[in-house]
This record gives structure tokens, C-alpha cells and sequence, in this order.
């Protein structure tokens, strides 16, 4: 006979189990914490890219960086704002009204976890916008040879005076050392900059990324860049 049915049994009628075995003494368990639909893009971020909210800081030549996941009410204009700066629209083509952006970054935080919009904040200020993403169930995996939990990096440097003075090599190294050393089952990254845009692909070849391949996408012609953890030590 189970413990259960001894309990009830001793304890009388109208007592269920649980209060039953109360009754003798065993204490009654805890209760499992409810889960609710604010909770819910949090267990996805943690299962899918390991909770970049808590990856903490990096010391950079800059000053001390970290990304805080977008919320789209305190952060979308200043988003917009960027995304209508004509050196970031050439490439991200994401000019317009706010309902353009609050568009992109819905699609975003709609994907169940596969991709985590961050701000960039140097020294405690926004000044760049990063998309984290899970590349091998991307799109993008049907376009080279993904392996399990490949982590993929889109940015932008929000601010035209950050821009052109090597920050994005520095920028770029911290975060590939965010992502790799909170991701132990990350073995590589990866990043598809438009193979125009001469500054961020030299960008990621200083900070430690190799062109693997030019590669077709839909949208455009891009350089497969790959940072691979094996040479983290390296550089």
C-alpha cells in the first residue's frame, strides 16, 4: 500500500492526500511557482541562448560594456531614431516612422527565444544595437554548414560620432567573449555583414573573425564571418 493511501486511511474521511499526510506530520510541499506569460520570453532566453541579461560586464580600451535585452517602451525611439540615420539605413533598411522599427523588434521578440535584441551601453550609455540569435535554427543555416547552437551577431553603432575610430573592433571582441564564455555549449559565432559594407567586415576581421565563404541571401551578398571558440585563447 502507498504512503498516500496509509495517510488517508489514518487520517479519516474528507481529507484528501496531500492534506492527509499534513495531518500526520509530513510537511506539505511547496507549491511550484505558476508560470505566466510575462515569464514565459524569459524561459525561452534561457533555454535557447543561455540569458544574456545576465551575462555581466566586459572591460573594453573604451570603458566597461554590457548588452541589456530592448524593451520596446522605453527603447523604441531611440531605435528609430537610429534606424533613420542614413548610414545605418543603407544596410539595415529599416528607415521610416517608429512603426517600422516597433515592427522589426516585434518580430524579434516573437521568436520564441531564437533571438534576443540588445542595447549595447558603454560605460552605462546606449550606443549600439545587437540582435543575439540562435544561427543554427536561422534562416541563415540554410546557407552553410550549421552545427547545434552556433550563436549569430547582428549590430549597429547607434551614435555617427562612435563610429569610424575602430570602436566596432573593440565592441565586436567583447561581445564574442560574452557569448562564448556564458555559452559553454556555443562552439562558434557567426555574422553575414552586407559584403559591401567595407568598415564591418574589416571590423570583424580585427576582432577576430574569418571570412569562411561569400554567400547568397535573400536580402543580400554577404561575408560568412566565423569566430571560432577553439582560438578564443588566441587572440
Amino acid at each position: 500500500m502507498r504512503l498516500t493511501d496509509t495517510a488517508v486511511d489514518t487520517a479519516g474521511p474528507g481529507l484528501d492526500a496531500p492534506d492527509a499526510l499534513y495531518a500526520l506530520g509530513v510537511a506539505r510541499p511547496t507549491a511550484a511557482p505558476r508560470l505566466n506569460a510575462g515569464l514565459l520570453p524569459l524561459l525561452a532566453e534561457a533555454d535557447l541562448l543561455d540569458s544574456p541579461a545576465t551575462w555581466g560586464s566586459v572591460t573594453t580600451r573604451a570603458g566597461s560594456f554590457r548588452l541589456e535585452p530592448v524593451r520596446p517602451g522605453r527603447d523604441l525611439e531611440l531605435l528609430t531614431g537610429w534606424m533613420n540615420d542614413p548610414e545605418v539605413a543603407a544596410y539595415w533598411e529599416l528607415a521610416g516612422p517608429a512603426a517600422v522599427t516597433a515592427a522589426h523588434l516585434r518580430s524579434q521578440l516573437d521568436g520564441e527565444g531564437r533571438s534576443i535584441p540588445c542595447l549595447g551601453l558603454l560605460d552605462g550609455t546606449p550606443m549600439s544595437y545587437w540582435e543575439i540569435y540562435r544561427a543554427d535554427l536561422d534562416p541563415l543555416s540554410r546557407h552553410y554548414p550549421a552545427r547545434p547552437h552556433d550563436a549569430g551577431i547582428h549590430l549597429l553603432i547607434g551614435d555617427g560620432t562612435n563610429r569610424g575610430r575602430g570602436l566596432g573592433t573593440a565592441l565586436l571582441r567583447a561581445v564574442a567573449d560574452l557569448v562564448l564564455g556564458n555559452r559553454p555549449r556555443c562552439t562558434r559565432i557567426v555574422a553575414e555583414p552586407d559584403i559591401r559594407n567595407t568598415p564591418s567586415v574589416s571590423a570583424f576581421l580585427s576582432s577576430g573573425f574569418r571570412c569562411h565563404a561569400e554567400i547568397d541571401l535573400p536580402e543580400k551578398r554577404a561575408a560568412l564571418m566565423v569566430r571560432e571558440r577553439a582560438l578564443r585563447n588566441l587572440l
